[in-house]
């Protein structure tokens, strides 16, 4: 298969998600993270459940997630947060439950119809601290050094330039605050099938890396602290994963440490003693 340009996977990101938005959380949670036609089973692959915290909102929550940043995410009263990837919502407005009313939260979603829809819920709810903004994680569309907390769920595996997406995020963070993001990562290569597999990539597995480059990635970027707060096995259910790889590879990308993880990473934007890039980072 021809490998897709940064333009070209951005484009089908967009396109996918545009339809995940039209779709409602039982379709999303039981195909691979929304992207749908990877087999009849009704299984919950990648999400958690939000239901039981503070602040969910059943609309807004299409069943994306891999994780769950904001339980980990030291949120205080006050702070200003900004959600990565916000989709219809959920994160912004459990990070909202936590922040109060003296707080903000900003959602960023590379898709129109998302960021539609979030802001229907939003407005629903009568919430005028929180605000969603249709905007590229290369690029965000925010001043630099607004935000006490970073959240991002299941996400930045989606991202082409993931360099330039935590560059981003280390920018827009204040010093002293701190990210929590959750994401797929892999130990171990994946079988091509999964790897190249167009519909796969939207559903946050083709484009994730390697768990040992992605936490090399958050070092070079600047920040310091940096540590897994939870590490989940994804266990995709063997009649989807036989669609995108041969049978004898399957107990090969299922045994020992090998497969496909999510995990929960947090990390610190201090003073440094120069810019992100150097002092060996």
């Amino acid at each position: 298969m021809e490998e897709r340009t940064d333009d070209q996977l951005k484009a089908l990101v967009k396109e996918k998600y545009g339809q995940i938005a039209e779709q409602e959380k039982a379709v999303n949670a039981s195909s691979c993270c929304g992207a749908g036609g990877c087999g009849p089973a009704d299984y919950t692959i990648m999400a958690d459940d939000y239901s039981r915290m503070e602040g969910y909102v059943a609309d807004a929550d299409l069943g994306l997630g891999c994780g769950l940043p904001t339980e980990h995410a030291y949120i205080q009263p006050g702070d200003t947060v900004v959600d990565l990837g916000s989709g219809a919502g959920n994160d912004s407005f459990v990070a909202r439950s936590l922040t109060g009313d003296k707080g903000r939260v900003i959602g960023v979603d590379f898709t129109a119809r998302m960021i539609e829809r979030a802001r229907s819920n939003a407005n629903n709810l009568g919430f005028t601290n929180v605000e969603f903004r249709q905007g590229d994680i290369e690029n965000l569309p925010m001043a630099g050094g607004i935000a006490d907390v970073v959240l991002s769920n299941c996400v930045f595996n989606l991202v082409p330039d993931k360099r330039k997406a935590l560059a981003e995020t280390f920018r827009v963070l204040k010093v002293g605050g701190h990210f929590s993001i959750s994401d797929v990562v892999l130990n171990g290569e994946l079988p091509d099938g999964l790897r190249t597999s167009a519909e796969m990539y939207a559903g946050c597995v083709a484009g994730a890396i390697q768990k040992h480059e992605y936490l090399s990635l958050i070092d070079r970027a600047g920040f310091t602290n940096v540590r897994i707060q939870k590490v989940k096995r994804i266990d995709i259910p063997d009649e989807i994963l036989l669609t995108y790889v041969e049978p004898g590879d399957l107990e090969t990308l299922k045994s020992g440490e090998r497969g496909i993880f999510s995990i929960t990473v947090y990390a610190e934007k201090r003073e440094a003693c120069c810019t992100p890039g150097c002092c060996g980072n």
